[in-house]
């Protein structure tokens, strides 16, 4: 499994696409239930497979991610030879950018003197998916990159 098996309530939401994924298989409602009753590693394979191809469809998407902790945002915009990261860091421990009011703290800040935007690019490697998928196990979200956008004029600016 290269990625991660999807949730009870991910499948049951991807209901219709497994069916169709094991049609592609040729194996029927029938013959599934048998699998999972005769052969549990054989359908845990299946699972795992079905999870890999959810997710690589997912992450082949992937132009933006966030990730918020209580004193720093990294913004993050994947390209196809890149991940450039715009990442704010608030150096008061008073501040609790993941609550509503130390973010909007933040918004009304930004210049103050606590607060830290700092830039960065790095290659991605080989496996682009695989890069973003690390990302998201460690804690970030896949956004529209409307923050990032936000974060880059003024970085820019």
């Amino acid at each position: 499994m290269k990625y991660a098996r999807l949730t009870k309530e991910q499948f049951e939401e991807m209901h219709q696409e497994f069916i169709n994924f094991l049609a592609t298989q040729s194996i029927t409602a029938d013959e599934w239930e048998q699998i999972k009753k005769d052969k549990p590693e054989a359908a845990e394979e299946e699972l795992d497979i079905f999870s890999d191809l959810i997710w690589e469809g997912v992450l082949n998407k992937v132009e933006y991610l966030e990730h918020f902790s209580p004193n720093q945002i990294f913004l993050f915009h994947i390209t196809t030879a890149t991940i450039e990261l715009i990442a704010v860091k608030i150096e008061n421990e008073a501040i609790d950018i993941t609550t509503r009011e130390g973010y909007q703290w933040l918004q009304t800040n930004l210049m103050d003197d606590t607060v830290t935007i700092y830039t960065s690019t790095r290659a991605i490697s080989d496996d682009r998916n695989k890069d973003i998928f690390a990302l998201i196990k460690q804690g970030a979200n896949i956004t529209q990159g409307d923050l990032y956008g936000y974060f880059k004029n003024i970085v820019e600016g």
